[in-house]
């Protein structure tokens, strides 16, 4: 790592040349090593650093200890382009570590070089086009460069050429060029010298192009043709030929058109052949006065805007034997009814055929060749009249006709005109084909007939509304086989019902309408009809509806609610209630009855079980609440009767099985807290609940409609009462608020009733057996304070009715709600007397809201009815 002086001959400074190729030496040093070191140089001298950076030189050994900087080529240097000086620090160490670093200054040194082409003539040789008859003018611009921006010179060779170039470089034309007399290309050698004398050379090539500058001429000499009418389109009339004289001795490339409007004819626009393209009809009425047809030919060198001749040629029509006879219409449709005599004339063919040619030698036709399928029912009358008459009468219902409404008949109408030209023109013929066809109008004359006289279907009466039950079917024999609709002209109804039935106009199908109900009607007789629009018949439809199991058990009552004391014996017929079910497709002996929800700890069960349409309800055990196993003091329970009790085990699976719902509502009432030295009794409570159903659709119609006349009456008597006060009441005065005053107080006086509180009647609690007080009318209710008691009564019911013609309904007094505080803790409903009969009605204890009194004040009524 010491620094000691080992490149020997550096710092320098050296020179060279630009553009130097590579491996030319710029300078040339050497290393000067220790006498002591053994191996010489470590590290070879290198140029570690270059100022401006370049690899536009390298170091190369020469010798042991010689060594020399070379360029690589890579950059070329360059003068006038890169920097004129570069400084190269050297480096080197030898193997004793000592090291030197000294720099090398390089010098570019300038160099006269040769003028370059720039732009397209320094990579190519630049191909230059001039219009023929160009004025002259410049044709091109050299552009050249000097590398020591010296002044060009510019000289053109060869010196005949009709070209000159200037020193700023332009390429000037020094003639006008004729394509047809001068030469079609010149090339030109450009050379670019610099005032030492360097020059460099390039190569124009100058190419003169041909235009379009002379008239076209026709060489065909002819100028009328002739031909037949009626030529195929593509038949060639003449071959048109023309020259140009701007193409030389090469084919001549031209472009042939028709000037005049002509439909017959059109020429190849590139060959000049002239060809029939449309039909040409001597006989039409263009060219029947003037069969000559003048046709206008153009020739042009350039398909637009060039030079162009033209000429006219005429064509001769020549006339021919082409026209068949024509029928228009050549179709026709014609009808006749089945049955129709032989000789019935048909159709006059003559009437609508003709024949245009000019000749009446060859307007002449006749009519021959009918045939078609059922041609043999049909015939011409002559072939020269042409009318079509029927051999024999056609029945469509006959198997020899095979049921053909419509015959397809053709008549040949042929041209009797000589000569026969359809040999040497196929294309055409001498005649035309008449297309007739015949329809043979169908009779009815058959009536529809059903496949059987009666019908009989057997359909379950749980069958779905609108299911098929069954089809009939009717036919008749006429050709072709007639529409045959059907419908239902009677039978078929029921009391709710016009028809429950419905038969598919087209197919047959007898579709049910509404539910069949076996127990209504076990038998329908339908009366069917088919039609086929003119004729029809009937058929007898037996419907027998199969009896099935689908009505569900009907109980009553099938809701109920009661009270019973929780002391009441195991075994007992509560309150006496029993349920009576009837079935309409069952047998009384089929019910079974089972408690499904609501009866906790079974305390309840119905005797019988089964196998009878009346059951009582038992009470299977006590209530126990003391020991909290029965926490319930209401139950609820929902009593399903089923209508399978006679069937078996197996016959329950495959057989319809219904049931109905009866449901029991029980409330049981605890022991009462005070000892009554009276026989306790019950209450029993009924509850009629009215359910919707969705057939009685009219309810609400009925109640709405009814409410607004209630309304509408009771505004009605609202406006009379007014009448009447403002007729009762005058007024004394005029004064606005006087009269207000005087119409309420008037209208006061009037209605107001005294409202003191009346108890008008007594009653005993059937719980404590106290004595109460209460109005009838309102329903207010007082414990009476008189000591003398009421006769005791387990139960009771008092009811009064006012059934006078008055029409004033019953009233209902209800014991109050509130009781007293030492008779809220009081309010259990007794136990049953043994023995007792229950009550035929419903009664309320007055602390249960349970006794009913219905009393009119003012008006008579009968006597109370206790039951005890």
């Amino acid at each position: 790592g010491r620094r000691t002086q080992l490149l020997k001959g550096l710092p320098a400074t050296s020179t060279v040349e630009e553009n130097a190729a590579a491996g030319v030496s710029v300078y040339a040093f050497n290393i000067t090593v220790s006498p002591m070191s053994s191996e010489g140089v470590a590290i070879l001298p290198t140029i570690v650093n270059s100022n401006p950076l370049t690899e536009a030189f390298d170091i190369e050994r020469k010798g042991d200890l010689e060594f020399s900087v070379v360029t690589t080529g890579n950059p070329v240097l360059d003068y006038e382009t890169m920097p004129k000086s570069f400084d190269l620090q050297i480096f080197v160490e030898d193997t004793m570590g000592r090291t030197d670093l000294n720099t090398l200054t390089v010098q570019i040194t300038d160099k006269n070089e040769r003028p370059v082409f720039r732009g397209n003539m320094a990579i190519q040789t630049v191909m230059i086009y001039v219009l023929e008859g160009t004025r002259m003018e410049r044709v091109y611009q050299v552009d050249a460069a000097d590398p020591e921006n010296a002044e060009l010179k510019y000289t053109l060779l060869p010196e005949s050429v009709p070209f000159l170039v200037l020193e700023s470089g332009a390429i000037f034309s020094t003639k006008v060029f004729d394509y047809e007399k001068d030469p079609h290309c010149y090339f030109l050698n450009i050379t670019v010298t610099d005032p030492d004398g360097l020059n460099s050379t390039k190569t124009v090539n100058v190419n003169i192009i041909n235009i379009n500058d002379e008239r076209p001429y026709f060489t065909t000499q002819q100028r009328i043709y002739r031909i037949p009418e009626e030529q195929s389109p593509g038949t060639v009339v003449a071959n048109i030929t023309a020259k140009d004289p701007d193409d030389e001795d090469s084919p001549s490339r031209l472009f042939y058109s028709i000037q005049s409007s002509d439909r017959y004819f059109s020429i190849n626009p590139l060959t000049g052949v002239l060809q029939v393209t449309g039909r040409i009809d001597r006989d039409a009425q263009s060219l029947r006065l003037h069969p000559n047809i003048s046709v206008i030919l153009r020739v042009e060198d350039s398909p637009s805007g060039g030079h162009a001749s033209e000429m006219e040629i005429t064509i001769i029509i020549e006339d021919i034997n082409d026209n068949p006879p024509e029928c228009n219409p050549s179709t026709f449709r014609k009808e006749a009814n089945e049955n129709v005599t032989a000789g019935t004339f048909l159709l006059d063919l003559r009437n609508y055929c003709k024949d245009i040619d000019v000749d009446p030698s060859n307007n002449r036709f006749s009519f021959t060749g009918l045939s078609g399928f059922g041609s043999n029912n049909f015939a011409l009358e002559s072939t020269v009249s042409g009318r079509l008459v029927m051999t024999e009468s056609i029945d469509l219902e006959n198997p020899a006709n095979l049921g053909v409404e419509v015959y397809s008949l053709t008549v040949r109408v042929q041209d009797t005109a000589c000569p026969n030209y359809t040999s040497k023109y196929p294309f055409y013929t001498s005649f035309d084909i008449i297309y007739i066809y015949i329809r043979i109008k169908p009779v009815n004359e058959f009536f529809p007939v059903f496949s059987d006289l009666s019908y009989e279907f057997n359909v379950p009466e749980i069958t779905k509304v609108g299911s098929s039950i069954g089809r009939v079917n009717a036919r008749d024999k006429d050709w072709p086989p007639s529409v045959i609709t059907y419908s239902i002209v009677a039978g078929g109804g029921t009391r709710d019902y016009t028809n429950i039935f419905w038969i598919s106009p087209t197919k047959g199908d007898v579709k049910i309408l509404a539910r069949l109900d076996y127990e209504t009607t076990q038998k329908h007789i339908l009366t069917v009809q088919a039609s086929d629009q003119e004729k029809t018949a009937t058929a007898s439809v037996t419907v027998n509806v199969l009896e099935v199991n689908d009505e569900e058990p009907v109980c009553s009552p099938n809701f109920y609610s009661f009270q019973i004391p929780v002391s009441l014996a195991v075994g007992t017929n509560i309150n006496g209630f029993r349920i009576e079910c009837q079935d309409r497709d069952s047998d009384p002996r089929s019910f079974r009855y089972f408690i499904n929800e609501g009866n906790v700890n079974n305390h309840f069960i119905f005797s019988p079980s089964a196998g009878s349409n009346t059951s009582r309800l038992i009470l299977a055990s006590r209530f126990d609440y003391e020991s909290g196993l029965d926490t319930n003091w209401v139950y609820r329970l929902r009593v399903y009767v089923t209508d399978d009790n006679l069937l078996s085990a197996r016959d329950k699976s495959t057989h319809l099985i219904n049931t109905g719902t009866v449901t029991l509502s029980i409330r049981v009432i605890p022991n009462p807290t005070t000892v009554i030295t009276t026989t306790p009794g019950f209450t029993v409570v009924t509850k009629r609940e009215n359910l919707y159903s969705e057939s009685a659709w009219y309810v609400p119609f009925v109640i709405t409609l009814g409410s607004l006349l209630l309304l509408g009456l009771l505004g009605y008597l609202v406006f009379l009462l007014a009448m009447w006060v403002r007729t009762c009441c005058p007024l004394a005065g005029k004064a606005v608020g006087t009269s207000l005053i005087h119409f309420t107080f008037c209208l006061c006086s009037q209605t107001m009733t005294k409202l003191n509180t009346v108890f008008d009647g007594e009653a005993r609690d059937p719980v404590t057996g106290k004595t109460y007080e209460f109005n009838t009318r309102s329903g207010a209710r007082r414990w009476k304070k008189n000591k003398k008691p009421l006769q005791p009564a387990p139960a009771m019911q008092v009811t009064s009715n006012a059934t006078g013609n008055s029409g004033q309904g019953s009233d209902r007094a209800e014991a109050p709600r509130q009781k007293e505080p030492s008779e809220k803790r009081k309010e259990a409903t007794a136990e049953t007397k043994p023995g007792a009969k229950p009550s035929a009605g419903p009664s309320e204890a007055p602390g249960q809201d349970g006794l009913r009194l219905q009393k009119q004040k003012g008006l008579p009524s009968p006597a109370p009815q206790v039951r005890y």
